[in-house]
């Protein structure tokens, strides 16, 4: 009788009990998942007007730098605006040159350049002025040298860059 009881325990343990702890294992596993995504959906929920905040400042903020890139349009006038500033800045101008549009993601980079002499006070004022202009201009590759025996009068090759909007990327 024993041994038949102890067949039965077995077997039931075996055929029913066994596959339960198994498929325990499964649901506690489960529930550690849920619980993770329903404290990452309730921390999205608590902070959502947060985070839409957030997004509206970052398109405010996008927007202005869009503004700031000139338009194909506006390209004429900004070389205007490097060429004054030069002569402004009391450098002799030696060549302002638009080089090919290079496109990026979602923006156009249009790269000017720009051969100048002066003192080492007009280039440094020159290069102060293009960096307050009301578009994004940077300047890249830049190379001075002497001109001349005394050293008073310095030649400055610069690449100056600015970038437009590419709208529908």
């Amino acid at each position: 009788v024993l041994l038949v009881f102890g067949l039965i325990l077995g077997g039931g343990y075996w055929f029913f009990v066994k596959g339960q702890f198994a498929k325990l294992d499964q649901v506690v596993a489960k529930e550690a998942e849920l619980k993770q995504q329903y404290e990452n959906k309730a921390y999205k929920v608590a902070n959502l007007q947060v985070f839409k905040n957030q997004m509206l400042e970052m398109e405010e903020t996008f927007s202005a730098l869009v503004q700031q890139l000139p338009s194909e349009t506006e390209v004429p006038g900004l070389l205007e605006d490097i060429t004054n500033t030069a002569i402004g800045s009391g450098l002799s101008l030696q060549e302002v040159k638009l080089q090919a549009e290079q496109r990026r993601d979602f923006y156009a980079e249009l790269p000017i350049n720009i051969q100048v002499s002066g003192s080492y006070h007009e280039l440094a004022t020159f290069v102060s002025s293009v960096a307050a202009l009301p578009r994004i201009v940077t300047l890249h590759d830049l190379s001075i040298k002497p001109v001349g025996d005394d050293g008073d009068e310095l030649a400055m090759q610069v690449t100056a860059r600015t970038y437009r909007y590419r709208a529908g990327g």
